[in-house]
């Protein structure tokens, strides 16, 4: 065995990156990475039914967003390519002819029509589909002369009929399968396109892979593999399956319901760092029991033997957690350059420093849109919730029900009265001045000086400045707002009192 480490990830360009994807792509670099170990990207596309155009550009777009760095692979080269197995079928196809010459494989002459009635048949008889080995016993030169005459064929596995195979998981430890039970699967189709099985085998031999990590799903074909390697006396890698990754009712994850894309979440407003360690997290669990961490981190804490072989729950709500404790770690600049994006549809345009507001043509300042963004900085739990949060903020009339002006049981003159009082003593206090800090001391020393109730004045300040029930406080949505803006919305909440 090459004493290189070296894992690859090797998705499909079939459109978007499954969350389930994403955790192979992050145990293959983190095994690579805190062994001082190479990861290759490999581009399987012999599927070409399955493939969408541009799918494999984006594919490394999103990988790169999430920061999974490559060594080798299609969009920087390397040694061992091409890394498109489009573009490695000659070496498949030698292979396969290496694996005819030493018996360990046949061609299969069977019709789509005979394949089909075999199948009917099995289910009739509720049996498993498999391949009934028809052409298995099809003497090498009989073979060699249907074939030489254009008789199409694919090729098969030729698996042991009886015996057991035994294989071993890093995270399982040996597994037995039943020779009877496993079945001459197709390694090569007619049109000489090899299958996955059969491909990826090739391809990790060839580009000298030490460590195998894929998802569970993957095991009933683990004998498969193995049986192929010992065909062509190649060392085994060693072979890491990752659990399951279920919902929190134990299904799997739906497409249905959107929670299987990454390109979704990223879109949601998720970040990068916080889907990279919930992840890590589906599988793995650090000896420390800390949850919170970053990628070198984890290079630092990952070891083998605390990964897990149990099913993984994929939990959103501790996916916005995570997200929402990455969302406060991020300095003021940096989460306003994330949240902007978000908030495209509230502007018209930029000029100079300013942003145009949608709603009524007015200018806001670049720090007056900074405030208010900072507002939700540490109540989100991603940035997709930025919109419905700040409406309040980026639009001229903010229109709500007078009724969410009253606290508890005081009379609509009362609230009147105190929103009187609180306006009266704010705006004494000028623009330069007007801070969350100068706010929040001129309105709690009246308060306590009067022996008042705090809620009696704070709650019908909070509705009149943001317009909801649950809302920034007040002083910081007063700072955020301006004196201006922030004395006309106490006035249009007196009219509706």
């Amino acid at each position: 065995m090459n004493k290189k480490i070296r894992l690859r990830f090797a998705p499909s360009p079939t459109g978007f990156l499954h969350i389930g994807g994403l955790r192979t792509a992050l145990f293959a670099y983190i095994i690579a990475k805190s062994q001082g170990g190479k990861l290759i990207l490999r581009i399987e596309d012999t599927d070409q039914s399955r493939e969408i155009e541009g799918a494999g550009d984006k594919l490394i777009d999103i990988l790169k967003w999430l920061k999974v760095e490559f060594n080798e692979g299609p969009h920087i080269g390397g040694d061992f390519g091409p890394y498109i197995q489009s573009q490695r079928i000659d070496m498949y196809q030698s292979k396969a002819k290496e694996l005819l010459n030493l018996g360990s494989a046949y061609r299969c002459f069977c019709s789509t029509e005979r394949l089909q009635k075999l199948r009917e048949n099995q289910q009739k008889n509720k049996q498993a589909p498999r391949y009934d080995n028809y052409c298995r016993n099809i003497s090498v030169q009989e073979s060699e002369t249907r074939a030489q005459a254009g008789e199409k064929f694919v090729i098969r596995q030729k698996m042991p009929l009886e015996g057991v195979v035994e294989v071993i998981d890093e995270l399982r430890g040996k597994i037995e399968f039943q020779a009877k039970n496993l079945d001459d699967h197709v390694l090569v189709k007619t049109n000489g396109v090899p299958t996955y099985q059969f491909a990826s085998v090739v391809d990790d031999h060839l580009m000298e892979i030490s460590h195998v990590s894929r998802g569970e799903e993957w095991i009933p074909s683990f004998p498969k593999n193995i049986l192929l390697y010992k065909a062509f006396s190649w060392p085994i890698p060693k072979f890491i399956h990752l659990p399951l990754i279920l919902n929190k009712e134990g299904g799997k994850l739906s497409k249905r319901q959107n929670d299987v894309a990454v390109e979704d979440y990223r879109k949601q407003g998720y970040l990068s760092e916080a889907l990279i360690n919930f992840c890590l997290l589906l599988g793995w669990h650090p000896k420390d029991d800390k949850e919170i961490f970053n990628f070198k981190e984890a290079l630092k804490k990952f070891k083998i033997k605390d990964m897990q072989s149990s099913p993984a729950i994929f939990d959103r709500v501790k996916l916005d957690f995570f997200n929402g404790q990455y969302l406060r770690q991020l300095d003021s600049d940096e989460f306003v350059k994330k949240a902007l994006p978000f908030l495209d549809n509230f502007f018209i345009e930029t000029q100079g420093e300013d942003y145009i507001l949608k709603d009524n043509n007015e200018k806001i300042s670049q720090s007056k849109l900074k405030k208010i963004i900072l507002l939700e900085k540490t109540r989100i739990k991603n940035l997709s919730e930025l919109p419905e949060l700040l409406n309040n903020f980026l639009v001229k009339d903010v229109d709500y029900m007078s009724e969410l002006l009253v606290w508890k049981k005081l009379l609509a003159k009362d609230i009147k009265e105190n929103l009187l009082t609180i306006k009266d003593l704010i705006k004494e206090i000028s623009e330069d001045a007007w801070t969350k800090e100068n706010l929040e001391n001129t309105i709690f020393k009246y308060i306590k000086e009067k022996d008042l109730k705090v809620g009696d004045y704070l709650w019908p300040l909070r509705v009149a400045l943001t317009g909801r029930k649950n809302s920034p406080g007040p002083f910081e949505s007063a700072e955020a707002l301006g004196r201006e803006d922030s004395l006309k919305r106490i006035d249009k909440a007196l009219l509706k009192l």
